[in-house]
């Protein structure tokens, strides 16, 4: 009898090892799924006991699969749309209301209103200077330093 932590967190189980079998085809578990042995403390990946061995190793394949490229960080979607807005709209404020900074595209946005749009070119300097800092980081910095970081100036 086994216990697995399933992709949620839960353990799951006692289950038997025909059923662990039997969710290996099914793709519910997998080689790197923790599992655990009853009567004992260690928890391991399934592919560390060796009676799943068999349902384990993967089919040969005529050709190697190339790897998955991705360019873009999953998170950074907003960066190229915030990058753009900002150099050509940034005395609105726009580039900010794109990353969830309201606050500071309201300021943008007042200062040039309110103003009559005397402070605009100051506000489209800001802007421009965002939205070219945006476009030139890399999509890891800039999640960490926007996305996480919440940073909402320069």
């Amino acid at each position: 009898m086994y216990r697995i932590i399933g992709i949620d967190g839960q353990q799951y189980g006692p289950i038997t090892a025909e059923q662990l079998r039997r969710w290996l085809g099914e793709n519910r578990v997998n080689a790197q799924t923790l599992a655990q042995l009853e009567g004992t403390q260690d928890w391991k990946p399934l592919i560390g006991f060796p009676e799943f061995a068999t349902e384990l190793k993967a089919p040969p394949s005529l050709a190697p699969t190339p790897p998955v490229v991705t360019s873009a960080h999953p998170k950074a979607g907003s960066k190229i749309a915030a990058g753009i807005c900002g150099i050509l709209l940034g005395s609105l404020g726009i580039h900010k209301f794109i990353l969830g900074y309201t606050g500071a595209g309201l300021i943008m946005l007042l200062v040039t209103l309110l103003t009559c749009f005397i402070a605009s070119p100051i506000m489209h300097l800001i802007g421009l200077i965002e939205g070219i800092i945006y476009l030139t980081k890399s999509d890891a910095d800039f999640v960490k330093t926007y996305v996480d970081g919440r940073r909402e100036w320069f």
